[in-house]
């Protein structure tokens, strides 16, 4: 018996060890992005540093096991919530992550929410909109502080990996956020509420959505990709 409980003991501190380096090196890939978004480091010194987290972070996770089913990042709605005509919101020309706040075009998919008063409030369900995680992964990085005289156009967002998919999603504009670097979440899993944040979305001419980003790793660095036939064909929760 004796034996059982040393083992279960050896078992859990390993897991608790194991769980705590993933969320070192995410609290630093999450400091090392806040300083590429605010312009601190320049482009070229921040790439050796982010690709070497990266590896860092895939060799802790490499044992995980993960579902690489999407699931559509709005609960309540569907794939006709997105902007623009058969995905053509979506310009990635010049945007290069490591451009920080300053970046061009964008790689990305505004999903928009029944908000006509833009109060944050479903006008139909009277209840926030949740903004699930698209698939099991591992929160990078996120910022859940912001004020109305900050020039960041992210506001509140959340950036998480997937590993299994060699996928990093990126949601912005949140109202409230629920997770920190290093956590695990499952796909479907509610990690944020829609908003207004961010220097443009935060304005009357923007109405309410979810800014929904995807990035394939290539060479342990994040390039936008058009998610939008994988959108389409997501589960919807």
């Amino acid at each position: 018996m004796r034996k059982v409980l040393l083992l279960i003991t050896v078992l859990l501190t390993a897991n608790i060890l194991f769980a705590q380096n993933i969320q070192s090196v995410c609290i630093k890939i999450n400091e090392l992005n806040d300083n590429i978004l605010l312009g601190n480091i320049k482009k070229q010194q921040a790439i050796a540093p982010f690709k070497a987290l990266m590896a860092e972070l895939n060799r802790l996770i490499k044992t995980k096991q993960l579902d690489n089913a999407w699931v559509f990042p709005l609960q309540g709605y569907k794939p006709s919530a997105i902007g623009g005509t058969n995905g053509n919101g979506y310009s990635d020309r010049g945007y290069n992550y490591f451009d920080g706040n300053k970046h061009a075009a964008h790689p990305a998919h505004d999903i928009f929410i029944r908000d006509k008063n833009q109060d944050d409030i479903d006008d139909k369900t009277l209840q926030p909109v949740n903004v699930l995680a698209m698939a099991d992964g591992i929160v990078l990085a996120c910022r859940s502080n912001w004020d109305e005289k900050s020039d960041l156009r992210g506001g509140r967002y959340i950036w998480i990996y997937h590993p299994q998919l060699n996928i990093i999603s990126y949601y912005a504009h949140n109202r409230e956020i629920f997770v920190k670097p290093g956590d695990e979440v499952k796909g479907g899993q509610k990690i944020a509420e829609v908003g207004r944040t961010g220097f443009n979305a935060f304005k009357k001419r923007s109405p309410t959505h979810l800014h929904f980003g995807t990035y394939h790793l290539q060479n342990g660095l994040p390039i936008p990709f058009n998610a939008y036939n994988q959108l389409i064909k997501a589960q919807i929760k």
